[in-house]
């Protein structure tokens, strides 16, 4: 009898535990690599147009990068495999077969944090052109959870930015394995040697409005700012740290902590020298304070892929907080 009892008290234990107060499930917690997506086709789907699609929306190489690179790595899964681990994957993408065709964005379903998306259509052509109608939602989805996880893994060791506050007025969430190079009243440096080789870097600096808002040549000027700047304040033996004239950069509008901000991909070079490696630049408009927070982080590691570490230094800048 107490036997049964006891059996009663933990089986009503290990339900209780699969909810919450909301008699939702409990889920675990995702897995996974950053900008890996689990692909769940069939072998006949991968090996046709709906693996052409797949791969050339989550294939398509980053822009600004030395060498060509995915936005994601992949990984194709059969439908009868994705169980158990697998489902705890913290972007995927599916393919269901159904009478009418649909993309719907999942959320959390099998853990959390986590992100799905889910294709379905009644033939291979049908799902296929909803992937490409609908590369950039994709893309986005997964691009932001990506973005989420990095930034939590970063503020598991914060380094302490009190000086930056001081300085700038801005609050940066950046690992504790950087270190700062250079720390003065109109330049901060901070800086993260690399295992295999190189380095991957921040730069922090401000310039007034009327730099970049002069005219309507928003990537002219931009370009011609962080060439001064740069130039000066970036030691190289030999050369100037410039942005590489042969290619022109990328600019689009974002906003960092609810304000307008110009983001510029490209190159950056030593003028003179084979020297070279990307950079993503923000100029963040600060309308209060007179001025464009400049925040920019660029990598230098020849022969090295660099797409997860620019997608670090991507997340850094994006946590900043102005004051």
């Amino acid at each position: 009898m107490i036997k049964r009892i006891f059996l009663s008290i933990v089986t009503a234990s290990l339900l209780f535990s699969c909810g919450d107060n909301d008699g939702k499930r409990i889920l675990s917690q995702s897995v996974g690599n950053i900008n890996n997506v689990k692909v769940i086709v069939t072998k006949a789907q991968w090996q046709g147009a709906i693996g052409d699609a797949l791969r050339d929306v989550l294939a398509d190489p980053v822009y600004g990068l030395p060498r060509e690179e995915p936005k994601f790595s992949i990984d194709q899964i059969p439908p009868e495999a994705f169980s158990d681990f697998l489902l705890k994957n913290r972007i995927y993408l599916q393919i269901k077969p159904a009478d009418s065709a649909s993309l719907t964005i999942v959320k959390d379903k099998y853990a959390r944090p986590q992100t799905g998306v889910i294709v379905t259509g009644s033939s291979h052509t049908q799902i296929a052109n909803l992937i490409i109608d609908n590369e950039e939602r994709i893309v986005t989805a997964f691009k932001g959870q990506e973005l989420v996880a990095n930034q939590s893994r970063i503020k598991k060791a914060l380094k302490k930015t009190d000086s930056l506050q001081k300085v700038f007025g801005v609050r940066l969430n950046f690992p504790n394995a950087y270190r700062y190079a250079e720390q003065k009243a109109d330049f901060f440096w901070m800086r993260k040697e690399l295992k295999r080789s190189g380095n991957m870097n921040i730069t922090v600096y401000e310039v007034p409005l009327e730099a970049i808002d002069k005219d309507t040549l928003t990537i002219k000027n931009i370009i011609r700012m962080r060439d001064s700047i740069g130039g000066k304040k970036i030691p190289v033996d030999d050369g100037r740290f410039i942005t590489e004239r042969a290619f022109s950069p990328y600019l689009q509008e974002t906003e960092i902590d609810g304000k307008l901000a110009y983001e510029t991909k490209g190159t950056w070079e030593v003028d003179g020298r084979y020297m070279a490696g990307p950079f993503v630049n923000y100029a963040v408009r600060d309308e209060k304070n007179g001025r464009y927070l400049i925040l920019e982080g660029f990598i230098f590691s020849p022969s090295q892929d660099q797409r997860d570490n620019m997608f670090e230094l991507e997340s850094i800048l994006k946590s900043a907080r102005l004051r």
